[in-house]
């Protein structure tokens, strides 16, 4: 497909959470249900880490440290040795769920979600995490994606993929916390596939893969859709903006839920790839934990 590449053809079952160190030129991201952490620098070897417990999504918070979003709560990972140490519990005490979508705001405060690992219907939340502390913002989520900020930290946008819809709220730019009544900003229930994870550029375009759509889409700030981008899996799962100027993206994808048939129909399910196409990028904020 023009302008789409491999990235990577390690295969994850559940590939997910990419986020992308401009300090390092390195892609990180998960491959969720077993528990790998993976590491690849743009042009350079891929690293397979075994974190010993489901992880989905990863920010930095120094140069030797990064904060993970895991089953139980949020972890501190040292760069240098890989050992994760707890910080903040989060639903740790409920064995059935697990972390899913999160991201960063402006500001430094994280928006990380979870989800039941069976997908049972609103046993996921969404909380805020800033500075040591948290709060919890949604509750009765299937599925918490699509979390995710305009550069100015004034708007919001996240999703309970189970619902179709991708929710927009007005944020107070200082602190990440809701400031508005939350809307409605795309409906997809009458589209192929599932809202899943996004991120926002400079100029305020959402990029979204759609799970089960075989699509990554392009939304303008009033929500028209601008563009749809074919990928060569059916299951894309999350963009992160990658790098020295951010302006391409890197997708990953899944082959879970499928059986044999259907994985042989899907070749390159669980790969993560590249796209080259002309976006104007951003690169995720540190996150403040203290």
């Amino acid at each position: 497909m023009d302008g789409v590449s491999v990235f990577s053809d390690h295969i994850c079952e559940l590939g997910e959470g990419p986020s992308y160190d401009p300090a390092t030129d390195t892609l990180f991201w998960f491959d969720i249900v077993n528990g790998k952490l993976l590491e690849k620098p743009l042009g350079g070897a891929l690293k397979v880490h075994d974190l010993g417990v489901m992880a989905s999504a990863i920010a930095v918070i120094d140069a030797d440290r990064q904060l993970i979003a895991t089953e139980i709560g949020l972890q501190v990972r040292d760069v240098k040795t890989g050992r994760l140490t707890r910080h903040t519990p989060i639903e740790a005490d409920n064995a059935l769920t697990r972390s899913n979508d999160s991201r960063v705001h402006p500001c430094g405060a994280l928006w990380t979600g979870t989800m039941g690992k069976g997908e049972e219907k609103g046993a996921g939340s969404i909380y805020w995490f800033f500075k040591g502390e948290l709060r919890r913002l949604f509750s009765g989520i299937t599925v918490s994606n699509s979390i995710c900020f305009s550069e100015d930290g004034t708007i919001a946008y996240y999703t309970d993929t189970a619902t179709g819809l991708l929710m927009r709220v007005a944020c107070d730019p200082a602190t990440g916390l809701p400031a508005g009544e939350v809307k409605v900003f795309v409906d997809h229930r009458s589209s192929k596939g599932y809202i899943d994870g996004s991120v926002v550029d400079r100029d305020g375009v959402l990029w979204n893969a759609v799970w089960g759509g075989k699509a990554v889409k392009a939304y303008a700030p009033d929500g028209t859709l601008l563009r749809e981008i074919a990928m060569p899996v059916t299951q894309a799962s999350c963009p992160a903006f990658v790098g020295a100027n951010g302006d391409r993206l890197a997708v990953t994808s899944a082959w879970s839920g499928k059986d044999e048939k259907q994985r042989a129909l899907d070749p390159q399910a669980g790969m993560t790839f590249l796209l080259d196409i002309p976006v104007n990028g951003r690169f995720e904020p540190r996150v403040l934990i203290a």
